[in-house]
């Protein structure tokens, strides 16, 4: 009899807890204090929060509960993001919620968009300092984009083993915009410049918007075919709404399946993060956990990217303005918006804007480079994707 109370005590997590679970547990609390507390990112920061606590529930391996136990439950949610399943459906959401009439209406705001990526290929550059492999190196630096699904996309093809890692990095960077981007915003800017009011933007024709969708596919698809899963199905989203003929599956594809993709993919994400799993390497067994040295090292490179890409926008805006004319110099802060972050970046110049000028409206100027932002890391991803898979 008693022998039975010990069996099921070492079947139980409190047996076989370690610190690395305790460690991850409280991250997992961190984040959930982020999401419910402070209102950063609920949406995401919640479902992935609790999926790091029920991903840290010690267990006895061989009883199919883990995420990476094949034919456990978790496992098979999993498959949605280590196949690319769920940031395609994402991206999918996103571009049946997008606006794009700030893009058309003034399109060389595009070219903030693109230089916002400039952090992404910085810090793929500091990873194989770091001693990364290139591989590896590519999926961490697309961080810099500030776009989840995208992170989750390239890691899942290039770096399986850090996915857990840079999916929490970029998510976590994205929660943080309203407190990572304005002080960089402020440093590079100096308050004359923070209060130029640009123009009011033209109202674009409902032609163009139609069009817009199915030209960029194919413009954006031949620079970059291994953009095509995402950007595919971005445009794709979008065409839904402009057309006015598929009001139905728009509806549907911005609201009950972009939240039910989001809570799945959220919750596997965060359940991937378990502290400690062992794998046996050439007869040695050897942890890929996320509690290792490599974790540290992508966070840290993933904050200094986020700062990269948002100075690339800002600084690109002030270059742009030598060579334009008084009236139609752009207001820098809205080159912070170049990161993928929608709709917060934008948010964030509308914000800090406001703060100089309470008359100054910028929120809609800076959703065109917020738009091009979430364009340009894709193409980046599938620049690289292509690059590297080899």
């Amino acid at each position: 009899m008693w022998s039975d109370y010990v069996q099921v005590f070492h079947f139980s997590g409190y047996y076989n807890v370690t610190a690395g679970h305790i460690v991850m547990i409280l991250v997992a609390f961190f984040f959930l204090y982020l999401g419910i507390a402070k209102k950063y990112e609920p949406l995401l920061l919640v479902p992935i929060g609790f999926g790091i606590i029920v991903g840290n529930i010690p267990f006895v391996e061989g009883m199919r509960l883990g995420i990476y136990e094949t034919g456990s439950i978790l496992n098979y949610l999993y498959f949605g993001v280590t196949s690319g399943v769920y940031p395609s459906l994402i991206f999918l959401g996103i571009g049946a919620m997008t606006d794009f009439s700030a893009l058309l209406s003034n399109p060389k705001l595009v070219l903030l968009g693109a230089a916002a990526q400039f952090g992404i290929f910085i810090t793929l550059i500091g990873a194989l300092v770091l001693g990364f492999t290139p591989k590896e190196a590519g999926a961490i630096g697309i961080i810099g984009g500030a776009d989840g699904p995208t992170a989750i996309f390239l890691s899942s093809k290039l770096a399986p083993h850090l996915l857990g890692a840079i999916a929490i990095a970029a998510y976590s960077y994205m929660a943080l915009v309203p407190v990572i981007q304005p002080p960089i915003m402020k440093l590079l800017t100096s308050r004359e410049e923070r209060l130029i009011r640009m123009q009011p933007s033209r109202e674009v024709s409902k032609r163009e918007k139609i069009l817009f969708p199915i030209i960029g596919t194919i413009v954006c698809c031949f620079v970059a075919p291994g953009a095509l899963v995402l950007l595919g199905m971005l445009f794709f989203g979008n065409l839904l709404k402009e057309s006015l003929v598929t009001e139905r599956l728009a509806q549907t594809a911005r609201t009950a399946l972009i939240d039910i993709v989001t809570i799945v993919l959220g919750f596997s994400v965060g359940a991937s993060t378990q502290a400690v799993r062992y794998i046996e390497i050439n007869g040695e067994m050897v942890n890929k956990g996320f509690l290792t040295p490599g974790s540290i090292k992508i966070f840290i490179l993933g904050a200094l990217s986020f700062g990269i890409a948002t100075a690339s926008g800002v600084i690109f805006a002030k270059i742009m303005n030598l060579f334009l004319s008084k009236e139609r110099k752009v207001n820098p802060l809205i080159g912070a918006a170049g990161v993928s972050a929608v709709p917060d970046s934008a948010r964030v110049v509308q914000h800090v804007g406001h703060e100089e000028d309470p008359h100054n409206f910028l929120l809609m100027h800076a959703m065109g480079p917020n738009v091009a932002g979430v364009i340009g890391s894709a193409i980046a991803a599938g620049v690289l994707w292509s690059k590297l898979v080899q």
